[in-house]
């Protein structure tokens, strides 16, 4: 979906910054992974079980949507309702139009598009989602200027190249709030100013057209019509609203820390362009770049494992995305063993709340004046 070669992905991203010469370390990686994965007889893709928790994820929005909309009678219900289908929208992205836009849903590229659209169910373009989380977040990880996750303008410094501001000595505080106003942010705002400037941050995208112009239109009203106009031919305006910006605030924070705890944290490294870009180059390959750019957060546990679609081995997914996240646990001790042998980072929070409190720690060093920071 969406694919160009490399050649017209520079050219048009105008993206003028190249990683060192494919290594050892990478071929020896792909080699031993895919390697397991045929002795293993595992497709790369596992079709069956994504079905299967395609279903699961469905079926509980299905219901949280219900009791939210159709039957929630006190504040109480309504509240608990709208924070389940949050969860359940939250799950839904990072599993099944996350995976189909990089196409390890299934081995059928038309399965994965249809997938992929689910993105714009949900308010957020599947088409923007491509270039700036596939393309720029993938392809740049924690490179300022390119990487789009890491800039959220003056509100935060979340890379120590970035310019500071004496009130980023309390984003580590009020950053969480922020968090919450991710998703209204993508569906209000970010994809319409994306399409229409066409670009993200200061990259140039390619705008849509043909088709996936129109799919981003039929997708903004599908979703409008499922979370805004059906809701309101039962409940007040005030009552839809109300619920809406409870959902979204809940939905963002999810989305957001999930996201921030693999790369805005202490382990995590940021490489700024080289300065004689495009001659000079990143000194790291691109493999070795990943993996040092991007840090594990609770492999054991298992539930984590199943609802963030496998998120939490991030190392895993940013170095063979397109493999699917059901075989994360078992080629991740081939993945550190490999980077151990070549002198690569890897790095692993054991839990959940240790690669939060990690994120605390680092939005607060962030927020020191660079005087300040330790060098």
């Amino acid at each position: 979906m969406h694919r160009l070669p490399d050649r017209y992905l520079w050219r048009m991203l105008s993206v003028p910054i190249k990683f060192g010469v494919r290594s050892d370390f990478r071929k020896e990686l792909h080699k031993k992974v895919y390697e397991y994965l045929d002795n293993c007889g595992k497709p790369i893709r596992a079709p069956l079980a994504m079905y299967r928790k395609t279903a699961i994820l469905l079926a509980w929005l299905a219901l949280a949507y219900t009791a939210l909309v159709f039957i929630s009678s006190s504040w109480w219900q309504a509240l608990l309702s709208s924070a389940l289908m949050a969860a359940a929208i939250a799950g839904i992205g990072f599993n099944i139009p996350h995976d189909a836009g990089h196409g390890s849903y299934s081995g059928n590229a038309a399965v994965n598009r249809g997938m992929a659209f689910v993105f714009d169910i949900m308010g957020a373009s599947s088409y923007c989602w491509h270039w700036k989380h596939n393309v720029l977040h993938h392809g740049w990880t924690n490179v300022p200027g390119v990487d789009d996750d890491i800039n959220v303008g003056p509100l935060a410094r979340l890379a120590p190249q970035q310019k500071h501001y004496g009130f980023h000595r309390l984003q580590q505080y009020y950053l969480w709030g922020l968090y919450g106003l991710t998703t209204l942010k993508w569906q209000l705002v970010d994809d319409f100013k994306d399409i229409i400037l066409g670009r993200i941050g200061p990259r140039q995208i390619p705008r849509p057209k043909g088709m996936e112009l129109v799919l981003f239109f039929v997708g903004k009203a599908t979703w409008a019509t499922i979370f805004l106009v059906i809701p309101l031919m039962f409940h007040s305006f005030g009552t839809v609203l109300t619920m809406y910006l409870v959902t979204n605030a809940i939905l963002g924070v999810i989305t957001s820390v999930v996201f921030q705890m693999a790369h805005t944290v202490e382990e995590a490294d940021f490489v700024p362009p080289p300065p004689g870009a495009p001659e000079e180059r990143i000194q790291n390959e691109w493999a070795a770049h990943q993996a040092e750019t991007t840090v594990n957060f609770a492999p054991r546990n298992r539930f984590w494992t199943w609802y963030l679609g496998g998120l939490n081995y991030q190392i895993e997914h940013h170095l063979f995305p397109s493999v699917s996240h059901q075989h994360y646990p078992d080629i991740a001790p081939i993945v550190e063993q490999t980077c151990r042998a070549h002198n690569v980072g890897y790095y692993t929070h054991p839990s959940f709340r240790a690669a939060i409190a990690s994120h605390f720690r680092y939005l607060r060093e962030m927020g020191k004046p660079p005087e300040m920071a330790p060098a």
